[in-house]
């Protein structure tokens, strides 16, 4: 299924989708195009709550519309509820260099990096966020707004209405005793915070307790059915394997994503050279630059330089230009790996490690951020723990194809019960038939905590090897 336009310009406003303004030339995949992948049970759940909210209009806001998580779940989601027959817009803001480098800052601040929180950076930030106070960027029609991650944090002081219900999502890697050791981020976050009607987290983990609003964990989620994880024939895969020059006979290796300081990019490289010692194989770096992540470029260009005398290195900068060509490439690269490695060191759910689970791929990544509630030690993939650790499970993966195909079996089959759109999208409306139908406020539940996912305890999430002649668990 392809889009009328391959890549959405947003329109002056910021509208990137909105079937008010005709601007929905995204293509929507339709509930009964998911039926041979969820159980019928998960389907009637949607569409009765949907139900409950056909009056209901939201809009969604975030900072980009190209490259990373939240923007790639949006352009299946919006269309998606809309095709449920609720009104739901998606809007972006927009910023100077100096505001997104910023709002990087803070980001990574969030994430626990050791940084000062400079009062320059509240004047950057505030300068532009004021830039929308009286804006019409929400029709005052709207009644729900979904506000994605610090960068437009402070649009529900400048923009909310009476009656309207705004939510802030946090997408990214975040603790309570991050802000507790940061007391001034810790109180420009509750000066923003404060305006919102409620909060939603990945996981139970990320939860700000201080906060006084009620709280939602919610995962994140992937469209099976999207340009990026549907299945492809092997001549596409060796199309895009033949333009970047990669043979598929040599073992494969692979870490797809941003390139970012948190993804752990070192170590994965580090880990390949150990395997590269013992045998033939081969290693793919792929990714891209979100456009309000400034520090993409910076750190692309550090990896080329560093890895430019290793041919065997294929370090890929895959062009957003197209956005659905970008995603048949990330598709098709995934695809022709043998094992996926995803070993961030601060992450706040890792999509990308859902979709190598989704396409039968063994992963490695590292036990930190939400990952745990994706890899299931010896069952749906491996922690990393060291390159050398690492590198012994990356060359029991490729020695024994068949113990690697069980691990992706299993992997694939955890994220069928658990991170698929259609599913995670019943989630959040529940969510907001609370908020809204049974009038869920910050008097009535400014300290509760509502998980629409197993609230598992991470530490005891481990279990022995299926593998016992794994030398990588011994």
């Amino acid at each position: 299924m392809k889009d009328p336009l391959r890549n959405t310009t947003p329109l002056p406003d910021g509208t990137v989708y909105s079937k008010k303004r005709n601007a929905d030339s995204i293509s929507v995949t339709s509930l009964k195009e998911y039926s041979h992948i969820l159980n019928p049970r998960k389907i009637e759940r949607l569409l009765e709550v949907s139900g409950r909210l056909k009056d209901v209009k939201i809009v969604d806001i975030n900072a980009t519309a190209t490259g990373g998580g939240v923007a790639e779940m949006l352009y299946s989601a919006v269309p998606f509820i809309n095709e449920l027959g609720i009104e739901n817009d998606w809007k972006i803001i927009s910023g100077s260099q100096e505001y997104f480098e910023c709002t990087k800052s803070i980001h990574n601040m969030l994430q626990g990096m050791e940084m000062a929180f400079q009062p320059d950076m509240v004047k950057t930030y505030c300068s532009a966020m004021d830039t929308y106070s009286g804006s019409a960027l929400i029709d005052s029609d709207t009644d729900l707004v979904i506000v994605h991650d610090p960068q437009p944090a402070a649009l529900g002081y400048h923009l909310k209405k009476p009656g309207q219900t705004w939510v802030w999502r946090c997408h990214i890697d975040i603790e309570e005793e991050v802000l507790d050791g940061n007391p001034s981020l810790r109180d420009f976050m509750k000066n923003w915070l404060e305006h919102y009607d409620a909060a939603i987290f990945t996981a139970a983990h990320y939860v700000i307790t201080q906060w006084s609003l009620p709280k939602f964990i919610i995962p994140p989620f992937i469209d099976p059915l999207s340009e990026k994880n549907r299945e492809l024939s092997q001549e596409e895969i060796n199309k895009v394997l033949e333009r970047y020059g990669i043979d598929r006979r040599i073992p494969i290796i692979a870490q797809i994503g941003r390139f970012d300081p948190w993804k752990g990019l070192d170590r994965t490289i580090a880990a390949y050279r150990l395997v590269r010692k013992e045998k033939k194989c081969q290693l793919i770096l792929a990714g891209g630059f979100a456009s309000d992540d400034p520090e993409g470029e910076r750190i692309f260009t550090r990896i080329c330089e560093e890895t430019k005398d290793d041919s065997d290195i294929h370090v890929l900068n895959l062009s957003l230009v197209d956005r659905l060509a970008n995603w048949k490439e990330v598709n098709a690269l995934q695809r022709a790996a043998d094992v996926i490695i995803q070993p961030s060191t601060r992450e706040g759910f890792g999509l990308v490690i859902t979709e190598a689970l989704w396409k039968g791929k063994p992963v490695i990544a590292d036990e930190v951020g939400a990952i745990p509630l994706q890899i299931r030690e010896g069952d749906t993939g491996f922690f990393y723990r060291s390159p050398r650790e690492a590198a012994q499970t990356l060359s029991y993966l490729l020695d024994k194809p068949d113990a690697a195909k069980v691990i992706g079996e299993s992997g694939k089959q955890y994220v069928a019960e658990h991170f698929l759109m259609p599913d995670r999208i019943a989630d959040w409306l529940m969510a907001i038939d609370m908020l809204i139908n049974a009038k869920l406020d910050n008097q009535s539940c400014a300290n509760c905590i509502i998980s629409f996912h197993p609230w598992y305890k991470l530490s005891k999430r481990r279990s022995a090897s299926i593998f016992p002649g794994c030398t990588a668990n011994q």
